[in-house]
């Protein structure tokens, strides 16, 4: 498995390299390590989106 860092991840997700650390930091990105810079799994999905979620279920309740 290879690891990548948290700007290549936020290329790859469309996302800041700063929320790809915080997203870390939070323990809700599988098989994130820190050892100094945050390490990620080539293989990681982006986690889903709260403020999305319940953003939908607002608009199904309707």
């Amino acid at each position: 498995m290879e690891y990548l860092t948290t700007s290549e991840i936020a290329k790859i997700w469309g996302i800041t390299a700063r929320r790809v650390q915080i997203l870390c930091k939070e323990g809700r990105v599988e098989g994130a390590i820190n050892k100094g810079i945050w390490l990620i799994p080539d293989n990681a999905e982006k986690p889903e989106d709260p403020r999305k979620v319940r953003k939908m279920k607002k608009e199904n309740d309707v």
